[in-house]
């Protein structure tokens, strides 16, 4: 029987320090490098590049070859000198992760209305309904205030 399959290889995440708001850069920046790499017939055995967002100053690679990190992110201006760090894959997981809404969401806080009548509208948390996935707002630019109950996926927190 022939197998299909290719051999299970080994991989690590790394994790590389940066200025904070540059993380894009050097992600893009060790993108280049690798595919340079790729191209002169070398195995880098980086199979992908990660930025989290809401994870500043850190840069995750996942290879195979953990060693060849220091040698891709060497001379990038926003890469803080130092030790490489190792992370488990259930951390990376956990902050790649969505997080419900819900969870994100409480009174007083200012949000977007994203889907119904109130679409585009910004309006303020009064009460947060868990039970029923529910929120009540007050809209912020009516000229009274009246309070309106709608589902928590028609709301999304303001500057996200």
């Amino acid at each position: 029987m022939i197998s299909l399959s290719q051999p299970i290889v080994k991989t690590e995440i790394v994790a590389v320090r940066t200025t904070s708001g540059k993380e894009l850069d050097v992600a893009l920046i060790i993108e280049r490098r690798v595919t340079e790499k790729l191209e002169r017939g070398e195995d880098p055995g980086v199979k992908c590049i990660l930025v989290i967002p809401g994870v500043k100053s850190f840069v995750f690679i996942e290879t195979t070859k953990p060693s060849i990190v220091p040698t891709l992110v060497l001379g990038i201006k926003y890469v803080k000198a130092g030790r490489f760090s190792k992370i488990p894959l259930g951390e990376v997981t956990e902050l790649i992760k969505p997080k419900a809404v819900i969870e994100e969401i409480s009174a007083g806080e200012e949000v977007e209305i994203v889907k119904g009548a109130f679409r585009g509208m910004k309006a303020v948390v009064v009460s947060v309904d868990k039970s029923k996935n529910v929120v009540t707002l007050n809209i912020l630019e009516a000229a009274f205030s009246i309070p309106i109950t709608v589902p928590i996926s028609y709301v999304k927190k303001k500057g996200r």
